[in-house]
């Protein structure tokens, strides 16, 4: 009797998800990312407003109206992370990091605290994300450096003169001792993203550690996106990646698992440790995204 009650409980919530996913699919097209931004902002900067009238704005947190980069708690996101650069990547305080996709300062923000001797360098496509971050952090941190990565993508940055897929990252050769992406490849084409990798692997130094989140797509997550349990429903084909939506690819990307590992291997990495999240539906997660943690070789 337990049993039949929980497969019909299961049943019902896939049912709720497939609509949900086809409802969020719909409104992907129907409205175009600059307008679904303007509905969002005129909802958000009230808040924003209250907060600045009464001072409840904590250090170093940006107006939720500039926060691009997810929904999620900004303070409990960066702080989660910042203990898997930790317990995961085995990161220092005096280590060189490099933050591929800063953003407005999400995972910058506890590494004020903790790269007591190291130095912190982000790149993003968002200007007015790198604007705040140079206006807000780097003043009051001279050793946090924001700088805009001017590669075109048609959502935050049309007007970028270089393709993701030629990009050079603009440090030295074994620059940095740590270097992570948080979603960042599950929105980048596997030339992209294999350019990105690439470019990680260069400026890493010898021994040094990159973190990186992925949509990754392996027997188990597949059979999660065929129940409908997963938030995010991968099915188109794009090339090497699996798309959420076959028009605007971008919006959510996957990769075989086998396949990214062999790119890291491929690349000079030695893959350390693959956590899975929890964007699929399992029960047994760490975060949200799934993980991979390589060295250089």
């Amino acid at each position: 009797m337990v049993q039949q009650q929980n497969e019909l409980a299961r049943a019902s919530y896939c049912h709720q998800r497939q609509s949900w996913n086809k409802l969020k699919a719909i409104l992907r097209q129907l409205i175009p990312f600059w307008g679904r931004h303007m509905l969002r902002s005129v909802y958000l900067i009230p808040s924003d407003v209250v907060d600045t009238l009464l001072r409840r704005r904590k250090k170093l947190v940006p107006p939720r109206y500039l926060n691009f980069v997810g929904g999620g708690d900004f303070e409990k996101i960066g702080e989660e992370f910042l203990g898997y650069f930790i317990g995961l990547g085995g990161l220092q305080p005096e280590a060189h990091v490099l933050e591929v996709g800063c953003g407005v300062g999400r995972m910058a923000r506890p590494l004020t605290g903790f790269l007591t001797t190291g130095t912190y360098d982000g790149l993003d496509i968002v200007p007015k994300g790198i604007r705040w971050c140079q206006r807000n952090i780097t003043p009051r941190y001279p050793d946090f450096r924001f700088q805009m990565a001017d590669v075109y993508n048609k959502q935050y940055n049309p007007r970028g003169r270089h393709h993701a897929a030629e990009y050079r990252f603009p440090f030295a050769e074994g620059a940095f001792d740590f270097v992570f992406l948080s979603s960042v490849f599950t929105h980048m084409l596997h030339a992209d993203m294999k350019n990105y990798l690439r470019e990680v692997a260069r400026v890493l130094r010898p021994g040094g550690t990159s973190l990186i989140t992925f949509f990754l797509l392996n027997d188990e997550s597949r059979q999660l996106q065929k129940e409908g349990v997963s938030s995010r429903i991968l099915i188109h084909k794009v090339g090497e990646a699996w798309a959420i939506d076959k028009a605007i690819p971008e919006a959510a990307i996957g990769y075989d698992e086998e396949a990214i590992l062999r790119l890291y291997h491929d690349l000079g990495f030695r893959v350390e440790t693959v956590r899975y999240g929890s964007w699929c539906g399992r029960e047994d997660h760490l975060s949200y995204q799934d993980i991979v943690v390589a060295a250089k070789s």
